[in-house]
């Protein structure tokens, strides 16, 4: 899935952009995966643009509450929002949200692709994601689900920096 940053819709860029401190919100708490990722570019852009990036953690309800408060943030390019693959998931998966996602923001940039992966044991009679879905169907109550936590990546992530940082 794609990390990117978005801005909510209908800002415009002046040539001297920015000319104050840039709110950036991330949609999960300090210290993990994400979080890392926006403090890393913040701090690039904003020794390259001469203008504080500040994270702001926004953590809780699936990123919701951090793209809604993006989303009804001013549109003067301002405030962005780290996106990721909550965002795209929850705009299927929730059908009442107080915003429209996909009509409400406005990608301006990538930063990282992160692979997703799903893996089944060889005991199960499933080749392709639709015979998994079909398969957890037809048995109910007898699937497992691990998942590897974003704090554990995170925390690789941050080692691998602070390593490379001492040279």
């Amino acid at each position: 899935m794609l990390r990117s940053i978005s801005f909510a819709t209908g800002g415009a860029c002046a040539a001297e952009y920015p000319a104050r401190p840039v709110r950036w919100i991330v949609g999960y708490p300090a210290g993990g995966t994400t979080d890392i990722v926006a403090r890393l570019i913040g701090h690039w852009l904003s020794e390259r643009l001469g203008q504080q990036f500040i994270i702001e953690n926004k953590p809780g309800a699936g990123n919701n509450i951090a793209a809604e408060a993006a989303i009804n943030a001013p549109p003067d390019g301002y405030t962005v929002f780290l996106v990721n693959p909550a965002n795209a998931i929850n705009a299927t998966l929730y059908q009442k949200l107080p915003f429209n996602f996909m009509h409400d923001t406005a990608p301006v940039g990538g930063i990282m692709r992160v692979p997703n992966v799903m893996e089944v044991n060889p005991s199960v009679p499933a080749k392709t994601v639709a015979e998994f879905i079909a398969y957890a169907k037809a048995n109910p109550g007898k699937i497992n689900l691990g998942l590897v936590r974003q704090r554990y990546v995170g925390a690789s992530f941050r080692r691998t920096v602070q390593d490379h940082d001492r040279g």
